[in-house]
């Protein structure tokens, strides 16, 4: 496919407008950490077209925010996914990006302007596009330091005057008792996750992905948690066909982090996804992520189950982010379907 010339222009990878210095992505920060590596980019690649089929209810929200630009804005979406938001407003230019190249591979079948790039490193001119988008992107980053870098980068890709609207999966979530369904990690995560190894589930000993049960009984007796039927809350688009019993675990305080007047519960977690076996590789992908321990066969199911890594965002830690950025300004901040939303402007 030959990109445009909008593309071409966008993709003067960092190049400097008027004066302006781009931050470089220092190394701490540009480096995966395994963490992602294992439970979000590879997890993506193995689901893409089972997790495409299940995203093409447009969020009403997102949509508004699409269609208050003016004709001819040029539009960033950072974490395309499937490139569902790509051409949302016919009168707007988009170009997409997504770390996963099934997603982009997607995403070209349907003719989008589109490329694999990192969003705490975005492969666009600086003050480029009108406004940019990172829609249930953020959370799937595993340091504050990387989350604070993405914001930094939708703010630097946009011009002066433009605007970016990010949302994330809240902690707390309109249906409180969902995070008694999904795998608690121990402790927030940090940079010294970048290295290899498998985190380690709360209150529970280390386990490969093959041994955590679907549901631990035993792990906090006095919680009273049980299995229970959960569909995806959080993803802006209401319920899809990836409903799944995700692993009962205990909930835990995270000492350190508390971001409003009250403590806050676990924020890192596992979130399965139960790949239909008639939609997995049974030679390739799914098979080589059982045989490594990243994901586990499901028999009563008639599923592969991969195990995606999510940081929850609390009450004000998006606001607390931005927080530093001098050239960001917040124009609304607010709750919608157990996501918390962010529209900043570029000053």
């Amino acid at each position: 496919m030959v990109a445009s010339t909008t593309m071409m222009e966008a993709s003067k990878y960092h190049e400097s407008d008027s004066g302006n210095i781009d931050t470089p992505c220092s190394a701490n920060v540009c480096a995966t950490p395994d963490i992602e590596k294992k439970y979000v980019h590879h997890v993506y690649n193995a689901i893409a077209p089972h997790f495409s089929s299940t995203r093409f209810a447009k969020w009403p929200k997102v949509a508004s925010f699409l269609n208050s630009l003016s004709p001819g804005s040029v539009i960033l979406d950072a974490g395309c996914g499937n490139g569902k938001y790509l051409g949302f407003n016919p009168n707007c230019f988009y170009i997409g990006c997504d770390i996963s190249p099934s997603l982009i591979d997607i995403c070209a079948k349907k003719d989008h302007e589109v490329l694999v790039a990192d969003a705490v490193n975005l492969p666009y001119k600086t003050n480029f596009g009108d406004a940019a988008i990172s829609i249930a992107v953020l959370h799937h980053l595993s340091t504050e330091s990387r989350r604070r870098k993405a914001i930094e980068e939708l703010i630097r890709v946009v011009r002066k005057g433009g605007t970016v609207l990010i949302t994330v999966w809240a902690v707390e979530q309109e249906d409180s008792s969902l995070l008694s369904k999904w795998t608690p990690l121990s402790g927030k995560y940090n940079e010294g996750w970048v290295s290899d190894g498998i985190p380690q589930v709360r209150n529970c000993e280390a386990l490969m992905l093959e041994q955590i049960p679907e549901a631990n009984e035993d792990c906090c007796s006095t919680t009273g948690i049980s299995k229970h039927r959960y569909t995806h809350p959080a993803d802006g688009e209401g319920g899809s066909e990836d409903n799944v019993i995700a692993a009962s675990f205990c909930n835990g305080i995270q000492e350190d982090a508390i971001y409003s007047t009250k403590a806050v519960t676990n924020q890192e977690y596992f979130v399965p996804w139960h790949l239909p076996y008639h939609r997995a590789e049974v030679n390739g992908t799914s098979t080589t992520a059982i045989a490594n321990g990243l994901a586990k066969k499901d028999d009563k199911k008639g599923a592969v189950v991969y195990n995606r890594y999510y940081h929850v965002f609390a009450e004000g830690e998006l606001q607390r982010l931005v927080t530093g950025i001098e050239n960001a300004a917040t124009v609304e901040q607010f709750y919608d379907k157990s996501n918390w939303c962010i529209i900043l402007q570029k000053r």
